[in-house]
C-alpha cells in the first residue's frame, strides 16, 4: 500500500515514518515539509540514515495514494482537508482537529469555531482498544491526544463497567516528557530550563481533559475530569495517575478480573501489578519507542478510592504508534504489525 506523510518534519512525523519503512505491507511514497523541501528527510532525523534517502517535498507536490497521514500543527490540516481527501481515501489526522465529537467543544477548548463541523460526525476517534470495529471501515480517522490516551485507558473497564462514582471529580496528574512539546524550541525548553524541572505547566484547562471526558461518557453521564500536567526530567513518556472513588468497596481481585476481561486479548496493553520489585507499577522509561500502555492500580484501604496508573511513550502509543495500529486495523493486517518493538531495558 502506498501512504504518503503530510508534515513529516517534527517527532510524530519523524517517529512515523520509521514505523512505516519497516512495515511489511507499505510503501512511503511521499514526505512532506514546506520549511524542508529538497533536504533528506535524515537531516531532520538521523536515526533514519542509510535508512532511507527521501526528500521533503512541498505540500503542493503530493500526489494520489491509499492513505494519507497528517502530522500538521493543530488548526492547518482543518483547512484544506478536501484537498487531502480528493488525494487519499483514507486519512488519519494526528492533529486535534478532529478529535473532539461536539463542534462548540472547539470554541470552549480550543478557542474558535471548528470550521467543519460536518466531518466531526463522520470521523472515528482512532483508539483501537475503543472503537477497532467503526475503525474497520472508517476514512476519516482522528489521531487521539497523548495524555488522553494515558487516561482514557487506564480508566475505561471502569466506566464501561458502570463503577465509577460519578458525583465525585476524577482527578489526574500526568508527569510527561519534554518531546511532548514538540521539536520547536523556546525559553522553557532551554536547556537550563528544562533540565532537572519538575514543573507544573497545566494544572487546569488542558485541551485533552475534553477527550477523555468524551471518551469516557456512558448513558449520558459526563464524568468531570479534573486533570492536571507536570513537565518532569524525561524525553519521552507520560505516567498518568488517576483516583477516582468507586461506588461500591470492591476488592482488588475484583478491580482485577475486570481489567482483565477488558484488556487480556488487547495486544498493546499489559496490566502491571506486582507485589514487589522496581517496576511493580507502570513506568514510562521502559517503554520508550514501543506501542504499550501499561496499566496498574491499587485500591486504598478502608476507603473506596483507587489510584489508577497508566504509562506509555507518547511520541509511540500517543501518536504514531498508534495511528499506525489505527491504519492496521483499518486495512485488515494484524494489529501488531509493524510494532513489534518491546522496549529496552535498562536504559
Amino acid at each position: 500500500m502506498r501512504a504518503s506523510i503530510v508534515g513529516g518534519s517534527g517527532y510524530t512525523g519523524g517517529e512515523l515514518l520509521r514505523l512505516l519503512l519497516g512495515h511489511p505491507e507499505v510503501r512511503v511514497a511521499q514526505v512532506t515539509s514546506e520549511s524542508n523541501a529538497g533536504k533528506y528527510v535524515y537531516a531532520l532525523h538521523p536515526n533514519l540514515r542509510q535508512r532511507t534517502r527521501m526528500q521533503f517535498m512541498a505540500m503542493s507536490e503530493l500526489e494520489p495514494c491509499d492513505l494519507l497521514f497528517l502530522c500538521l500543527p493543530h488548526g492547518e490540516s482543518i483547512k484544506v482537508i478536501d484537498r487531502f481527501r480528493s488525494l487519499a481515501p483514507r486519512l488519519i489526522d494526528l492533529s486535534a482537529d478532529l478529535r473532539l465529537a461536539q463542534p462548540g467543544d472547539y470554541l470552549r477548548w480550543y478557542g474558535y469555531a471548528h470550521p467543519r463541523p460536518e466531518l466531526l460526525g463522520e470521523r472515528v476517534y482512532g483508539l483501537p482498544e475503543l472503537h477497532r470495529e467503526q475503525l474497520r471501515t472508517a476514512k476519516l480517522v482522528s489521531g487521539a491526544g497523548c495524555n488522553a490516551t494515558a487516561t482514557i485507558l487506564a480508566l475505561y473497564p471502569l466506566f464501561a463497567s458502570s463503577l465509577v462514582d460519578v458525583d465525585q471529580a476524577v482527578v489526574v496528574e500526568a508527569k510527561v516528557g519534554s518531546s511532548e512539546g514538540g521539536s520547536g524550541f523556546s525559553l522553557a525548553s532551554h536547556h537550563p530550563e528544562r533540565s532537572g524541572a519538575v514543573r507544573s505547566f497545566a494544572p487546569t484547562g488542558h485541551r485533552h481533559t475534553a477527550e477523555i471526558a468524551q471518551e469516557l461518557t456512558f448513558h449520558g453521564q459526563v464524568p468531570r475530569i479534573c486533570f492536571s500536567a507536570t513537565a518532569v526530567e524525561l524525553v519521552r513518556g507520560i505516567l498518568a495517575t488517576c483516583h477516582v472513588f468507586l461506588k461500591d468497596d470492591l476488592e482488588e481481585k475484583d478491580i482485577w478480573r475486570i481489567y482483565r476481561q477488558f484488556y487480556s486479548a488487547e495486544p498493546f496493553i499489559r496490566i502491571v501489578k506486582d507485589k514487589a520489585g522496581v517496576y511493580r507499577y507502570p513506568e514510562p522509561k521502559i517503554l520508550a519507542g514501543s506501542n504499550f500502555c501499561d496499566v496498574g492500580f491499587e485500591k486504598e484501604t478502608g476507603s473506596r478510592r483507587l489510584v489508577v496508573m497508566a504509562a506509555l511513550d507518547n511520541l509511540m502509543k500517543g501518536a504514531a504508534g498508534n495511528a499506525v495500529q489505527a491504519m492496521n486495523v483499518m486495512c485488515g493486517w494484524p494489529e501488531t504489525t509493524g510494532l513489534e518493538f518491546t522496549g529496552l531495558h535498562p536504559i
